[in-house]
């Protein structure tokens, strides 16, 4: 995908080119085969993975379902991360991947550990959240606390969200609760951006 020259490179430099190829390559591994090839990420986007000056904190990508925002959303968190790993940022940079049905269902207190994917989810460098309406019925007042903690904590530390939805922040709180919805809205302002178009599915589009 990216490829970089070593040739006036210092061993320094090479080896952190290095670390970032492995990083790109391990994301790589973990993008759904439907959403691996290349596609041209919308401006905004685009700019806002690059850290470009003026990009909001956060990035909520709605639109209606089909129009390819999970796609533009995977390849956003890789341009993220390649980023990251250009500028020299400080430390490892980790990206955390959740569908929001999965997310919930881990964080319920039978699940396996809520509290260590709570804190996972509160410290990676990026957390992608996917289709956050998608559970399309309130969690539970434990799960909204655990989302609550993420959020809120993300929020005051200034660590980045990618959101996938088809409902606006505003319009969240049956799904999240009104706490949740709240500190998402206040998260994403000036950070929520519109996919247009058709239904890609029903055009036979991935």
């Amino acid at each position: 995908m990216h490829s970089v020259s070593g040739d006036d490179l210092t061993p320094q430099q090479q080896w952190l080119d290095e670390r970032r190829r492995h990083a790109l390559a391990r994301f790589d591994d973990r993008i759904p085969a439907l959403y691996r090839q290349a596609i041209d990420l919308p401006a905004e986007a685009a700019q806002w993975a690059d850290g470009a000056d003026g990009a909001l904190a956060s990035l909520f990508l709605t639109g209606i379902i089909g129009v390819g925002k999970t796609h533009a959303a995977w390849h956003t968190a890789r341009r993220w991360l390649d980023n990251q790993h250009r500028h020299g940022r400080p430390g490892s940079p980790t990206v955390q991947t959740w569908r929001s049905t999965q997310l919930f269902d881990a964080l319920r207190p039978e699940g396996d550990n809520p509290r260590a994917v709570t804190q996972a989810a509160q410290a990676c460098g990026l957390l992608y959240l996917d289709d956050l309406a998608a559970a399309r019925v309130s969690p539970s007042g434990w799960t909204q606390e655990r989302l609550y903690e993420i959020f809120d904590e993300r929020y005051t530390k200034q660590r980045p969200l990618l959101i996938t939805c088809d409902v606006l922040p505003g319009r969240l709180a049956d799904v999240v609760g009104e706490r949740v919805a709240s500190r998402l809205a206040e998260m994403c302002r000036g950070g929520i951006h519109l996919m247009r178009g058709a239904d890609r599915r029903l055009a036979g589009a991935a």
